[in-house]
């Protein structure tokens, strides 16, 4: 009887791993990469503030339907913030709903997207507020070259919107607005059919077009004002900022500037391998955020450490089974290709117009395969001298695992420091590592961040 290729008996023949069972991995020792850490020691009254401001308090009047954005991106202290969004619009005399505002994600279904919503800590039994889930839409407008702008039916009928988002780099295009304010109100409301048209013609036009779809729908829609957030580089949130419906485009691009100056980074600018322990939807709508791995899906963003190969040995459980983001690395574990749920992650690729975040790399059987796949791939290097880099994920960067090739670089460098010296790496009898233990007192893994 033929065997199945894709049970669990992986390399059936054991020819795979005789190629990659001699190759020798260099010792690994862990460090801090330190940064400033400014996080908001009281988000209810760091919202409160902002809704006390006589411009902002001014717009929601008693007994207005006000419909608050929810997207699919991760965001520190996401339940709290919008918990205390629901009560003061409340206070205020307004009431409040949820709208997920995430484009073609949640598998482009609404029950999907609601799942997805409360999935990330906005449930009505956390924030205190109904969810309002639709894929349907309404056209509000047209760009001025005739393309028509879609917007949430709920939204869209709703005596008031409130836009949230975290500004931040994007991580396929540059502009003057990336991911926040703008970007929600273009893709995240256009749900799958905006989001679709406003992708059509390429990541290349999306630094036109989502300022070009934003303001259509600002001037079309009862949008009352944005609260945009900005987090640090231990991703903890550093800014709240309530912005008037007429400040939001001129606001923005100085908060992108500063949202990229507060992001973390990898202190390696170059290296031969780059470990990441997890992708997911809740730390980057690309997975991994290349903003920090330096693997962008498109030609039009670039930035980030340089190196010769890329492992991903797992998915979030938050990401249920979204694994886009693996088919930028040069190889992934069975362990990850289990849990792909390729309707999850489809929809969004297509919409998207790029395929190749949801195409599968090398598959090996655990995580020790294929860390010596990638060292023994790597050109002109000897395995025991590799230099490697290996990361939680890409919303947790500040302690990190790092070969002992790297290591006299680490203790030159005055922003890092040495926290375990170089041993060997400890694989389980399955062959694999142990993803949550890191050393104690690290910030991760608690949240995650998006694009």
């Amino acid at each position: 009887m033929e065997p199945n290729r894709f049970d669990s008996t992986w390399d059936r023949h054991g020819v795979i791993a005789s190629i990659l069972h001699p190759v020798p991995l260099p010792r690994m020792g862990i460090v801090r990469q330190r940064f400033p850490d400014n996080g908001i020691d009281d988000i209810a009254s760091a919202v409160r503030e902002q809704f006390s401001r006589s411009e902002i308090a001014a717009c929601i009047k008693p007994g207005m339907s006000i419909a608050i954005t929810v997207g699919s991106r991760g965001i520190a202290n996401l339940t709290e913030i919008i918990r205390e969004i629901v009560g003061n619009v409340r206070r205020l005399g307004g009431e409040p709903f949820i709208v997920p505002a995430m484009g073609s994600h949640g598998g482009a279904t609404a029950e999907g997207q609601k799942e997805m919503v409360e999935a990330l800590g906005a449930s009505e039994a956390s924030v205190g507020a109904p969810i309002r889930a639709t894929m349907e839409t309404e056209v509000v407008g047209h760009t001025d070259s005739g393309t028509p702008v879609h917007v949430d039916k709920f939204a869209a009928h709703a005596h008031g919107i409130l836009v949230v988002g975290r500004v931040k780099p994007h991580t396929a295009f540059r502009g003057p607005y990336e991911s926040g304010l703008m970007k929600m109100l273009a893709i995240g409301l256009g749900k799958q059919r905006g989001a679709e048209i406003c992708h059509a013609q390429g990541f290349g036009k999306m630094a036109e077009n989502v300022p070009a779809f934003g303001r259509v729908i600002l001037q079309n829609t009862n949008v009352l004002f944005g609260v945009a957030v900005l987090e640090n580089a231990f991703d903890d949130t550093c800014v709240i900022e309530a912005v008037p419906r007429n400040e939001i485009e001129g606001r923005e691009p100085d908060l992108l500037v500063k949202a990229r100056e507060l992001m973390p980074r990898i202190l390696f600018p170059e290296f031969d391998v780059l470990i990441v322990d997890r992708i997911g939807k809740n730390f980057s709508g690309d997975g991994a955020d290349p903003n920090i791995t330096g693997t962008y899906c498109t030609p039009y963003a670039e930035g980030g450490p340089r190196f010769q190969r890329y492992v991903i040995l797992d998915a979030s459980e938050e990401t249920h089974g979204n694994s886009l983001g693996v088919g930028m690395a040069d190889f992934t574990t069975k362990r990850l290709f289990d849990k792909t749920d390729f309707d999850a992650g489809y929809p969004n690729a297509l919409t998207s117009r790029v395929v190749k975040t949801v195409k599968m790399p090398m598959v090996l059987t655990n995580d020790r395969l294929a860390i010596q796949a990638a060292v023994f791939t790597s050109v002109d290097v000897v395995p025991e001298r590799a230099r490697i880099v290996r990361i939680p994920n890409t919303s947790h960067v500040d302690v990190i695992a790092i070969s002992e090739a790297l290591f006299s670089e680490a203790e030159t460098n005055t922003e890092i420091e040495i926290i375990e010296r170089p041993a060997d790496i400890g694989f389980d009898p399955k062959g694999n590592l142990e993803l949550d233990r890191w050393p104690a007192g690290h910030r991760h893994p608690v949240r995650g961040r998006g694009n």
